[in-house]
């Protein structure tokens, strides 16, 4: 490169290598334009081995190239996202090398310009950019910078650390180092030049961009950068590449370091398992090992031909429990994702519990059905304590780790290997199974939330238990929708009870994200499936199906007084709710067969569980005749409580069969999703109708045969569900006071109305689902009431109505804005409220949680992990606590509502030796001492807490 000198001569600028790029953990620094080449090299193998063909060619299409163009040039834009390193800040973090560049006159800079320290290297990319790609010809728009495809670039490149800057003004960008003096003056400004000319001629991206990529694509591109860079980043990467004493930067040096990063990316990329899985299975045979039933029948034989027709889209599966909806669901997904090319399937569901269930299943359809890359991850806040096929060990390094480090598994667990480990990675696998927070997060304007939209772009995303989200996360589920149909990612939902508007609802954002903005007007079938094309302007009708399994449930409709909280063992009050429970489980105690006793409230579960074990002592004393399962177990002990129950209500083997001895499982809602439980009875207390009928469903789920029930529960097509009502009794009645926070108000009392409307002659399954759910949601519900009942639920409704539609705004004012809204700032999707942090998803809006550890305080005065006294409480260290007594404290983590833990008690905080990670954030230490009847109790600010058999209460 020329440039003048003090005496207006021409002279040579040359590539100046003391310019450092890396230096951390390497035997010696490692110069900028080296990691520069090394990025674009990656990127490169990436741009072969990840993107589809679709979405080469779209890339090429927006930009006006063709795609081997497309290639160089993107590649060479990845490769400039460190050109901000060749800044004064920068280069100044390691003073030894930073002095003799400061001392060289050929680099001028205003007093202080180092110590910029928030002028991050990231920003001065922005900033540099928009300039040096204006100058190679890229387009600019005037005043408008955003409409600029040289800023667009610049503004993505600065976004490599997960936060884009805002659009620049035309005025500061034309003077940038005026308004930056980080950025440098006269040698700065002329080596970032360098840089940028020796790179482009180096990856052969000469070619100009005759337009900006679309929202969609920006993303995909952007979060690409990024895997680009940390997999250049790695110190096993660059060790072997550090040019040798010598090396100077000639042109020829230059190309043959580019040679070989070329050569070597392809292992880097191999090595961390980023690749494409392929749809190979075509026939529903070929996935599973059993033929299909009505449902996944339908599917295979009218699928395929509108899929011919219309191209891939969203799949909507509405069936009740039990009828085959995961086998539909990856048969549709299997069809999609060959259709659209897609690299891979993300599973996501509404729990943990429910997330780590599906795995096994997701892995085997994967053998089946999969071939090329198929790198699995299990993707949740605590999955790193259960990596599947790695011995029990926790995925996470001793050390805790430090930033840039690749440290495995601060949010997930994996079975593939190494990489993928890493924070923030686990979506780029091509599997995954997961709970759905990790999906809405990338529509949160949370740092690296391109990388998540990049993990599900090119994916098949199947959602389970559609109607499980409250209007947050629903709202949330519906922008996310958005920028899929944009991006053309195909979307299976699944459901057992979704009302029409809500389905209409998300067909319509996904349809909307793909420029298709006509409302869809489904009416979903039940049992049934639709399909929607990001291509055609129509939505075929709906197509209903016939049930394998069509059953008449059996309906008791029971009036109740509330007495619940009543001592355990007390006499029960005549027409009250422990006497209608006590006669509901006549049979399973005189005739043996299992019931599961469903209650709205933990503390509620726990004393029903007492109560049932003081009205029947000898199924009490029978080995696991009465059970208990809700949330506010330790983790372990929670664990092993739902292993215990799915060996005894599970799905049964292909062994003779014989009705199973008497036994009651107490619990809450946590076994209304996801969970293949079998009961021969079903009592529930009042909830919204939708999820009585998903409790219903775990009676008389699977066929045992004659002998496999009870003789009161032969009738295996015709399941009893009897149901608590507390509202029921007289007119002008509330719910219980313990129930305001769970349930409202309005639609248990629109349920109650419908049951003892619905009740008498039973509930026709699947034919009378559909109706009744959406009848409940009705506005016209309210003009079959009279009276005070009429203005009593108009003024429920009102407040329901309210507190959605709040829920709905804080959701949309919270999360990104749609794709078709980004016009070309992508500084919106950084744009944060103060208080948006990933935990707002993993809880329902509004509730109020916390997290304790028991430390049992032993009489010899050692403190234990455990009532036993077998494990002692870890010290730590100087780099936190080693892996296994991290995953030791982690699996003996409960939930517990956060009222109990808001005073600070001296104690009670993390020790600082035991490190930082983020599975310790707001742990709370609970100091137990023995007390009577083997429970333990601590008096923490204002309650008395105790754990026993019955998990953690308070008082």
């Amino acid at each position: 490169m020329l440039k003048l000198d003090e005496a207006g001569a021409l002279r040579d600028c040359v590539l100046d290598v003391r310019l450092w790029g890396k230096e951390s953990g390497l035997s010696q620094p490692y110069p900028v334009v080296c990691h520069l080449l090394d990025t674009s090299a990656v990127f490169q193998e990436l741009w072969d081995v990840v993107l589809s063909d679709e979405t080469k060619a779209a890339i090429a299409d927006a930009i006006g190239l063709s795609v081997a163009e497309a290639r160089s040039v993107v590649s060479f834009w990845a490769g400039l996202h460190d050109i901000g390193k060749i800044t004064p800040p920068f280069q100044a973090q390691v003073p030894g090398l930073y002095k003799p560049v400061r001392e060289d006159p050929a680099y001028v800079s205003a007093p202080g310009a180092e110590s910029e320290k928030g002028f991050r290297h990231e920003i001065a990319s922005h900033w540099s950019l928009y300039k040096l790609l204006a100058k190679a010809g890229y387009s600019g728009s005037g005043r408008l910078l955003h409409r600029s495809v040289s800023h667009q670039i610049a503004q993505l490149l600065g976004g490599h650390h997960g936060v884009f800057g805002a659009v620049l003004k035309a005025k500061e960008a034309a003077r940038a180092s005026d308004y930056n003096t980080g950025l440098g003056g006269c040698g700065w400004a002329e080596q970032r030049q360098v840089h940028f000319d020796e790179l482009r001629r180096a990856t052969g991206a000469s070619a100009v961009p005759r337009g900006g990529l679309p929202a969609g694509l920006a993303v995909v591109v952007a979060g690409l950068v990024v895997v680009a860079d940390w997999l250049a980043s790695q110190t096993s990467a660059i060790g072997p590449r550090i040019p040798g004493a010598g090396w100077s930067g000639t042109a020829a040096e230059v190309d043959g370091h580019w040679q070989a990063a070329v050569k070597a990316a392809p292992e880097v990329v191999r090595v961390a398992r980023v690749g494409r899985a392929r749809f190979s299975a075509e026939e529903f045979g070929a996935m599973f090992p059993f033929a299909p039933n009505c449902l996944q029948r339908d599917l295979v034989e009218h699928l395929p031909a509108m899929v011919e027709e219309h191209g891939p889209g969203l799949v909507l599966v509405t069936a009740p429990t039990g009828d085959g909806k995961t086998e539909a669901a990856l048969f549709a997904a299997s069809l999609l994702g060959r259709a659209a090319s897609a690299r891979g399937l993300y599973f996501a569901l509404p729990t943990m519990g429910t997330a780590d269930a599906m795995l096994p299943r997701v892995a085997a359809f994967a053998d089946r059905a999969l071939s090329g890359e198929r790198a699995l991850m299990l993707l949740h806040s605590m999955a790193w304590l259960s990596s599947p096929g790695r011995d029990n060990r926790a995925d996470v390094a001793d050390g805790q780790g430090g930033e840039g480090a690749v440290s495995a598994g601060r949010e997930t667990a994996v079975e593939a290997d190494g990489w993928l480990r890493g924070a923030k990675r686990g979506l780029l696998a091509p599997l995954g199974v997961g709970t759905i927070d990790q999906a809405l997060s990338a529509v949160l304007p949370l740092r690296y939330n391109v990388l998540r939209l990049l993990g599900l772009s090119d994916k098949v995303f199947v959602v389970d238990e559609a109607h499980a989200y409250g209007p947050w996360m629903h709202q949330l589920l519906v922008r996310l929708l958005e920028w899929l149909g944009e991006m053309r990612a195909p979307v299976v939902l699944l459901s057992a009870t979704l009302t029409g508007r809500t389905a209409g609802s998300l067909v319509d954002a996904y349809r909307r994200g793909a420029g298709i903005r006509e409302p869809s007007h489904v009416v979903p079938h039940y049992p049934g499936w639709l399909f929607a094309s990001t291509a055609s302007e129509v939505v075929p009708p709906a197509r209903g199906t016939q049930s394998n399994r069509a059953r008449t449930l059996k309906v008791t409709h029971r009036p109740v007084i509330w007495d619940a909280s009543d001592p355990a063992g007390a006499p029960a009050r005549e027409g009250g709710r422990r006497a209608a429970l006590r006669e509901a489980l006549e049979p399973v105690v005189a005739e043996g067969g299992t019931a599961l006793v469903c209650c709205t409230t933990v503390a509620e579960a726990q004393q029903t569980y007492r109560d049932v074990r003081a009205a029947f002592p000898e199924l009490a004393a029978a080995p696991d005749g009465v059970r208990l399962l809700h949330s506010r177990y330790p983790a372990d002990e929670r664990a092993k409580i739902t292993a215990r129950c799915e060996a005894a209500y599970g799905k049964p083997g292909g062994e003779p069969l014989s009705a199973r001895p008497g036994s009651v499982l107490v619990a809450t809602q946590v076994v209304e999703q996801s969970l293949d439980f079998d009961f021969d009875l079903v009592v529930s207390d009042l909830a919204p109708l939708a999820q009585l009928l998903q409790r219903a469903g775990r009676g008389r789920r699977h066929l045992r045969g004659p002998l496999g029930r009870p003789r009161w529960a032969a009738a295996e097509n015709e399941p009893e569900l009897v149901i608590l009502d507390p509202l029921a009794d007289s007119e002008g009645s509330l719910p219980p006071r313990s129930w305001d926070t769970v349930y409202d108000a309005g639609l248990l009392l629109r349920t109650s109305r419908t049951l003892q409307e619905c009740a008498p002659g039973g509930i026709a399954v699947p034919g009378d689902v559909q109706r009744l759910v959406d009848e409940v949601y009705e506005e016209e519900f309210v003009d079959r009431l009279e009276g005070a009942a009429r203005e009593e639920l108009m003024r429920l409704d009102e407040e329901r109505l309210a507190s959605e539609a709040a829920e709905r705004h804080l959701a949309a004012w919270t999360s990104i804005c749609s794709p078709a809204d980004v016009k070309g700032d992508l500084s919106k999707l950084s744009a944060r409220e103060a208080g948006v942090t990933q935990e707002l998803l993993t809880t329902r809006l509004g509730a109020d949680t916390g997290r304790v550890l028991c430390l049992y305080e032993q009489p010899e005065g050692t403190t234990t992990l455990d009532p036993h006294g077998r494990d002692e409480v870890p010290g730590g260290g100087r780099h936190g606590l080693r892996a296994a007594e991290l995953a030791d404290v982690a699996r003996r983590v409960a939930p517990v509502p956060g009222r109990w833990l808001r005073d600070d008690v001296p104690g009670a905080a993390v020790p600082r030796k035991w490190g930082t990670h983020p599975s310790l954030r707001d742990l709370v230490l609970l100091r137990m001492s023995p007390s009577a009847e083997g429970s333990w109790t601590c008096r923490h600010g204002r309650y008395t807490i105790s754990i026993s058999d019955v998990g953690l209460e308070a008082q």
